[in-house]
């Protein structure tokens, strides 16, 4: 049964997020910072991009803030009520991104969490930050008037936990910075926003699960979230909205006894953020494609939305002995939202308290940016 409690807190955060998300299809421009979509961990990115209906370690925070809810304690620590130990966990990550650019850019993460009994559920922290690179500010008469570093990050507050035998809930609240450049002189204000924004996630594991007569308990998750809810970022007299996406995952434990565990995982996720664009008109009445601002604009116009479509990925992760870790998986993105398609690889070894993890990505296309990108995490589980 869920927990009255629980379930009043349920309601509270589900009006909230209704409220946050009634005009998110009615925003028009690209969205800002990026940066918040990219999965945070080698072992996620291994597998393709995927992680939604997985979010089994304190990485969940970005899959599936749910996931938390599951995380209670370390079970085969303890032998007595007593001797328990409370589920700890910290993960750290580090990428250069883009490296076909060579422009310096990298990527690094940060979060840690723990189980609160007196909650009962688990309160992560993270730390996510972007850099951006160098840059060389010019005069309009051409005179260079010096560097500057653009940076952008994130910290955000997680909190899950179980509100129904097999059903938990999770949530996010993040502050956003973007330091995109230093005021120049003559302008009012620097080219700095930020913003505020929150994830709402659940994540079901069925543990009466009947198929056709097979008893399919720890078989099946199902996962949900809701990324990045907030307002637009502005930076000077520019608005653009935050990043709002939908993510929805299924994920099939196939094998798991006392030396294989082999797990396939599908996520699909929908950018929330509609841009206006131009279309043009054949004289059939039928769109011909889209036209942009700096092209010439044809007699025969009309302004619309451009939706961006849903990406989709799958991925698989098999352990020998909780040891080590083989992963694979593919990432599909339609045209009009970018076109990425590539294939994840990745791998894992677990010593004592440490698990590292690595992904490699092979992309498809030639000298595409994110060819050759490489993550390292490092989890630690802590007592």
């Amino acid at each position: 049964m869920i927990n009255q409690r629980k379930f009043k807190m349920l309601w509270l955060v589900l009006i909230l997020s209704g409220f946050s998300t009634a005009n998110l299809f009615a925003q028009a421009g690209g969205a800002a910072v990026p940066f918040l979509l990219i999965s945070p961990d080698a072992r996620g990115s291994g597998m393709g991009e995927v992680g939604t209906a997985i979010a089994d370690d304190i990485n969940a925070v970005f899959w599936n803030p749910a996931g938390l809810g599951f995380h209670g304690y370390i079970e085969d620590e303890y032998k007595t009520e007593s001797d328990r130990t409370p589920y700890r966990q910290v993960s750290l990550t580090f990428s250069k991104w883009l490296p076909q650019f060579n422009a310096d850019l990298f990527y690094s993460y940060l979060t840690l969490g723990q189980y609160f009994e007196d909650l009962d559920g688990t309160v992560a922290f993270n730390f996510t930050f972007m850099n951006l690179g160098e840059f060389t500010r010019t005069h309009e008469s051409g005179v260079v008037l010096g560097k500057f570093i653009s940076n952008e990050f994130a910290m955000g507050l997680s909190y899950g936990t179980i509100i129904a035998t097999d059903l938990s809930l999770g949530f996010q609240i993040r502050y956003i910075q973007s330091n995109l450049a230093p005021a120049s002189p003559g302008q009012q204000g620097a080219g700095t926003g930020n913003s505020v924004g929150f994830d709402l996630g659940f994540l079901w594991k069925p543990q009466n699960l009947n198929i056709f007569g097979w008893d399919a308990q720890d078989l099946l998750s199902l996962g949900f979230n809701l990324q990045n809810v907030g307002p637009k970022v502005t930076y000077r007299n520019e608005s653009d909205p935050l990043p709002t996406s939908l993510r929805m995952g299924a994920a099939f434990n196939l094998v798991k006894d006392e030396f294989n565990d082999l797990k396939v995982s599908f996520d699909i996720s929908k950018l929330l953020v509609r841009r206006q664009v131009n279309f043009i008109i054949d004289s059939t009445g039928d769109t011909t494609g889209y036209v942009s601002s700096s092209d010439p604009v044809p007699t025969s116009l009309i302004t619309g939305w451009k939706n961006p479509g849903v990406e989709f990925s799958v991925g698989t992760e098999y352990w020998y002995e909780g040891l080590v870790a083989l992963r694979a998986g593919y990432f599909y993105e339609p045209t009009r939202l970018g076109g990425r398609k590539f294939w994840n690889f990745g791998a894992g070894v677990r010593y004592d308290i440490f698990r590292l993890d690595f992904s490699f990505i092979n992309t498809i296309e030639e000298n595409h940016p994110l060819a050759n990108t490489m993550r390292f995490s490092l989890m630690i589980d802590w007592d």
